[in-house]
């Protein structure tokens, strides 16, 4: 892979956009779209002093603008919609009390080693009804944010995180790790609007044809 990821134009943005506004649901699909970190948990501090709640916060806005857009959009939740802390057993209840259909929580990763880069993608190490669909979405939304976007695939990886843990029985759920802000060239593309509407749309293509 190039050290550096790709300069996607907004022409490819636009072409995306053109699929999802002629894009017809069978049935309207109940997102919830866990936004980490918020209020006095920053998360990761990148190298320009971004921070992971701000960033997630933004690509998570970003896929509802989008969404909305859209000729069928899905129905869209987000575990906050501004600078807060929710307490991880709250995301979940709340995405049992709305009957989610799934859910998606939004990371960016950090190291102590500067050349660490890449996406991943987490579902639980636990098995249940709903594996093979979280298998399923995690692979595709690695693929695409290598395809896309550029950025090396760490992997499809299997974890006991707390919100994957506590929806194992209700819904496919993933934990996406959607690059380091310890990178110079990650933290760079993350600080870029184009580059956080880029990283929205491809989340929400994945979302649309899950």
């Amino acid at each position: 892979m190039k050290k550096t990821l790709k300069n996607v134009s907004f022409v490819f943005l636009l072409l995306q956009l053109c699929i999802i506004f002629g894009q017809e649901t069978a049935t309207q699909k109940r997102i919830l779209i866990d936004v980490g970190h918020g209020g006095k948990d920053s998360g990761a501090i990148g190298i320009n002093k971004i921070q992971e709640k701000d960033v997630v916060l933004d690509i998570a806005l970003e896929i509802l603008s989008l969404n909305k857009q859209s000729k069928t959009p899905l129905d869209i939740y987000l575990t906050r919609y501004s600078d807060t802390l929710i307490s991880l057993s709250d995301r979940t209840k709340l995405a049992k009390v709305l009957k989610a259909d799934l859910f998606i929580s939004l990371h960016c990763n950090h190291s102590d080693n500067p050349n660490a880069r890449g996406f991943e993608v987490y579902v639980t190490n636990a098995k249940s009804q709903y594996t093979e669909n979280a298998v399923w979405l995690a692979f595709a939304l690695q693929a695409s944010f290598k395809k896309q976007l550029g950025f090396e695939s760490r992997g499809v990886k299997f974890a006991n995180f707390q919100v994957l843990r506590e929806t194992l029985d209700y819904f496919p759920a993933v934990l996406l790790e959607l690059g380091f802000l310890s990178n110079r060239d990650e933290n760079n593309y993350f600080s870029n609007r184009s580059n956080i509407r880029l990283s929205a749309l491809s989340i929400l293509l994945i979302i649309q044809n899950y």
